[in-house]
C-alpha cells in the first residue's frame, strides 16, 4: 500500500507536487504531468492510493486525411481530447492513447492501417483488466475516430452487463456528436456539409489549433460536401470512403483557422464532459 501523498497544484506549471513518507523522513516527487506514459510507476501508485482512481483513454486511428493533414490526426487530437478532459474533471490520469483503429473504409488511400474489429475490442478489453488491475476504479474511453464509436460502444455494455466491480463508460453516441459539431459551425456560418466529418473546416481548423505545423494548407481541396446523414454514414463504413469522395475529405477544409479550432476543440471537451456526467 502506497504511503499518503498531498498534491499541490502549481498554477504556472500545472505540475503537481507530491509528499509521500518512505520512513524515516518525508521525500517530496515532482509529478510534471497526469499522462502515464511519461510518469514512473512510483508517482501512478501514488495517485491511485491519493484518489486518482479514474483513468481516461483516447480512442484513435492511423488513416489518411485527405491531401492536408497526416495520417496521425485522429490519434493527435484523441490525444488532447483526453488530456484536456482529465485536466477538467480533475483526479484523473490519462493512459497511453490507443493511436490505431477500425479504419476500413479508408484501406482505399496510402498509409492507412487497420484493426479488425475483434482486434480493437480485445485491445480495449486488455487494456480496462490492466487499469483494474491497479485498482482504477472508473475508466473512460473517448473514441476520435467515428469507425471506432460501435466498438467503444459494445465494450462499454459488455462491462455494463460484466458488473466486474468497475465502472467502463466512453463517449458513443457519434450521430449527436455530429449535430453538436454542426452547430458549433453556426457561429462562423459554416454549414454541415462544409464543416463536415472528415477532413473539413472542423477537423482541420482544430489540427490548426494543435499542431499548426501538420496542416498542408497549400494542399487545401473541399471533397464530399454534401447530406451527410446516418446513411450516408453506414454507406462510407460499407463502401469505402472514396465512393463519396476521391480525394478521401469530407467537408470543406478551405477557410479553416487556429480560432476557429479552439472554439471547437473546447466545444468538443464539452460535449464529453456532459456524456460523460450522464453516465457517472
Amino acid at each position: 500500500m502506497c504511503p499518503k501523498v498531498s498534491f499541490i497544484i502549481l498554477p504556472k506549471s500545472a505540475n503537481v507536487v507530491m509528499e509521500y513518507q518512505e520512513a524515516p523522513s518525508w521525500q517530496t516527487v515532482i509529478m510534471e504531468t497526469i499522462r502515464m506514459e511519461n510518469m514512473g510507476w512510483l508517482d501512478i501508485k501514488a495517485a491511485i492510493d491519493n484518489g486518482f482512481t479514474t483513468v481516461v483513454v483516447g480512442v484513435g486511428s492511423a488513416e489518411q486525411h485527405g491531401h492536408h493533414l497526416p495520417i496521425k490526426t485522429d490519434a493527435l487530437i484523441g490525444n488532447a481530447l483526453a488530456h484536456a478532459f482529465a485536466v477538467r474533471w480533475g483526479n484523473v490520469l490519462q493512459a497511453p492513447t490507443i493511436c490505431v483503429g477500425c479504419s476500413e473504409h479508408h484501406m482505399g488511400f496510402p498509409g492507412t492501417i487497420t484493426l479488425k474489429k475483434e482486434t480493437l475490442k480485445a485491445i480495449l478489453i486488455d487494456y480496462i483488466e490492466s487499469l483494474s488491475r491497479h485498482c482504477f476504479k472508473t475508466i473512460i474511453l473517448l473514441p476520435s475516430h467515428g469507425g471506432n464509436f460501435s466498438i467503444v460502444d459494445e465494450v462499454v455494455a459488455q462491462y455494463k452487463d460484466k458488473n466486474a466491480g468497475i465502472k467502463v463508460v466512453g463517449v458513443v453516441n457519434l450521430i449527436k456528436l455530429f449535430d453538436f459539431v454542426s452547430n458549433l459551425g453556426k457561429n462562423f456560418d459554416v454549414t454541415p456539409e462544409k464543416g463536415g466529418v472528415h477532413s473539413g473546416d472542423f477537423e482541420t481548423s482544430i489540427m490548426l489549433f494543435l499542431a499548426k505545423e501538420l496542416v498542408r494548407s497549400d494542399r487545401y481541396k473541399a471533397g464530399y460536401i454534401g447530406k451527410f446523414g446516418e446513411l450516408e454514414h453506414k454507406t462510407m463504413l460499407a463502401n469505402g470512403i472514396k465512393g463519396l469522395s476521391d480525394i478521401g475529405v469530407l467537408g470543406d477544409p478551405c477557410d479553416s483557422t487556429a480560432e476557429k479550432g479552439k472554439v471547437y476543440f473546447e466545444g468538443w471537451v464539452d460535449f464529453c464532459i456532459a456524456e460523460i456526467k450522464n453516465l457517472i
